[in-house]
């Protein structure tokens, strides 16, 4: 049987992911450097330069593994489990040399993810996905992920992803440095430039906004895709629903005390398109809920915990920089 895609094709996205790099880094460099010259003058806009060149360094250098070990995430064994057959299959369905590695994520929240380059990649998904979706739309998630990495997405999501957790940090300098100032004028002493604190602050928020712009093409592409590698466009419309209900909605990552503070998941989750616009496209793709390609031969099965974690090991824990589970 052939793949359902051509493996030769990397897809529609992946030329356009190269130009999608520059826009972020160099609205990237705008938010270190803004804040940065107003604190340092010169020196400001060298440390911005030098925190730019190494977020590109962590973003394309970073192996997946150690994405993963940062999640404290377990590697599946490829064993014949149905969840592992459903990974060989898509891999397979979307012309991939390389078989991604599965690993479980010991969190309650709904996630997946994928890290890695089309030649060494590595799908993450959470124990609350795996529990609260059905294989069939489980399925539809590890397919949406597939197709990122087919379509060579995952050098512009990792550079998100990175970008976004340095900004994250910058929000809690800037409620730190805005405390700093209010004892510096109760005492009468000079205070730091509050337009540097806001635009800090600000910085996590500001990034979401550009990834929102950049991110629509992409997604559109990978949700086609997953409806393509399965052959269930109703499944993928359906996880992306509960997905939304489950995860909440981008300007709740607006609110205080920090911008964008929702980020134990890659960030690239939050730039999503419209989940609404994003189900209307593929139910309008696909009008009596099927695919030009054969579905995926699902038989649901009670989901039990794959690494044997239990409620109170997928408490919300702290993790740095931030809130990850």
């Amino acid at each position: 049987m052939p793949p359902s895609l051509d493996a030769t094709a990397p897809g529609g996205s992946s030329r356009s992911n190269l130009w999608h790099a520059a826009p972020l880094l160099l609205g990237f460099l705008a938010l270190v450097a803004l804040p940065m010259v107003l604190l340092w003058g010169v020196w400001g806009l060298a440390a911005a330069g030098a925190v730019v060149a190494l977020v590109w360094r962590l973003a394309t250098r970073m192996p997946p593994e150690a994405v993963m070990r940062l999640y404290q995430a377990t590697k599946l064994p490829r064993d014949d489990s149905q969840l592992a057959s459903l990974v060989d299959v898509l891999a397979f369905r979307a012309g991939l040399g390389q078989r991604p590695d599965l690993y479980v994520i010991p969190s309650a929240t709904l996630n997946a993810f994928a890290a890695g380059s089309r030649q060494h990649s590595a799908i993450a998904v959470t124990e609350g996905l795996l529990r609260r979706l059905s294989l069939a739309e489980t399925a539809g998630v590890l397919g949406h992920e597939m197709a990122h990495i087919r379509n060579n997405d995952l050098l512009v999501m990792g550079l998100a992803d990175v970008m976004t957790r340095v900004l994250q940090l910058m929000s809690y300098a800037a409620l730190g440095l805005a405390l700093f100032n209010v004892v510096a004028m109760a005492l009468g002493e000079d205070t730091i430039s509050w337009w540097a604190v806001l635009f800090l602050y600000l910085a996590p928020a500001l990034s979401s906004l550009l990834q929102l712009g950049l991110s629509r093409a992409r997604e559109f592409e990978a949700d086609r895709t997953a409806a393509a590698l399965t052959g269930d466009p109703a499944s993928v419309a359906s996880a992306l629903s509960r997905l939304e209900t489950y995860t909440g909605h981008f300007w709740e990552d607006l609110m205080f005390p920090v911008p964008a503070r929702r980020v134990p998941q890659p960030s690239l989750l939050r730039s999503h398109p419209e989940t609404e616009e994003r189900i209307r496209r593929l139910l309008e793709a696909a009008p009596d809920g099927t695919a030009p390609h054969a579905p995926l031969v699902i038989v649901e099965q009670p989901m039990m915990s794959l690494v044997g974690y239990g409620p109170g090991d997928m408490r919300p824990r702290y993790r740095w920089p931030g809130l990850w589970f």
